[in-house]
């Protein structure tokens, strides 16, 4: 299979696996597994991280303890993702299963993790290269349904952020870069008026990322609506996903996993379909 637009090779990770080609500073690492490299059963086959679609235990235990050996880390953190916008600093401590849709840490050897199956993940550092994030920004976590201001996922790592900046870590207000992993894609993310409406109501231009497709039906860029938020947070070094072809989960059966494709296929249940994971960690 040809190797992922904007992406560089890791020998230490699986070949199948997204390695992100940015700009990050020494020692800031970052991955995207895909359907590869586990042991998981139909129609989970192989690497499913989930341990909430269906998928024996045992096979998401090992498949989660392939990623740790792979990644040369000591733990990564597995939240219970709830699509919406808080975000859980982590320690050495950290248990997995907390309610949370983004995660922070300045410790090393310890992965930030967000779980996919369409919604976008986004992974975040410091050019000094002290502190990491990674965030689950389905569409409703993306726009901040439930908050009144319509701060979502990213705002409020972006808070988290400016939070250890006053902690000590100076470097953190300055400047951040940015990776976006892959999603549903433009081309197969349908949506109603009301999801539109949720982001144009906190930023007009949000318009110019939904095509109509019929009454009430617009085609939705999740990446360009993400790009958007960062932007306005003064994160302009945006990486990765750029909404096309190769970046799309619906589209690429064979290397991603996607809930909206897998889930009504005959014989399927309602959430059977596998978990990718993307990790950011501080290295040695």
């Amino acid at each position: 299979m040809p190797r992922q637009p904007g992406l560089k090779l890791d020998n230490a990770l699986h070949p199948d696996w997204l390695v992100p080609d940015w700009p990050a500073p020494a020692g800031v690492r970052a991955v995207f597994t895909t359907r590869a490299g586990g042991v998981s059963a139909l129609p989970f086959d192989s690497l499913n991280l989930g341990d909430h679609v269906g998928d024996l235990p045992a096979s998401v235990a090992a498949n989660r303890a392939v990623l740790r050996r792979a990644t040369g880390t000591n733990q990564a953190v597995f939240m219970n993702q709830v699509h919406g916008a808080r975000v859980q600093l982590l320690d050495p401590s950290s248990a997995d299963g907390q309610p949370a849709d983004a995660c922070v840490t300045v410790h090393r050897k310890l992965a930030c993790t967000v779980m996919v199956a369409d919604c976008l993940p986004v992974l975040l550092a410091t050019q000094d290269g002290e502190v990491v994030a990674a965030a689950h920004a389905g569409w409703r976590g993306l726009a901040g349904c439930g908050d009144p201001r319509g701060s979502g996922v990213i705002e409020s790592v972006y808070e988290s952020f400016s939070a250890l900046a006053h902690a000590g870590y100076a470097q953190v207000a300055i400047k951040k870069i940015a990776w976006m992993g892959p999603c549903i894609g433009p081309s197969a993310f349908e949506v109603g008026a009301e999801v539109k409406l949720a982001f144009e109501s906190v930023q007009p231009e949000a318009a110019r990322f939904f095509v109509p497709v019929g009454p009430g039906k617009y085609l939705a860029n999740l990446p360009g609506l993400a790009r958007l938020r960062l932007e306005a947070l003064g994160i302009t070094q945006v990486y990765g996903n750029d909404g096309s072809a190769p970046w799309c989960t619906v589209g690429n059966p064979s290397r991603f996993f996607s809930h909206r494709r897998d889930a009504g296929l005959p014989g399927n249940g309602f959430a059977t379909t596998g978990r990718m994971a993307a990790c950011i960690w501080l290295d040695d």
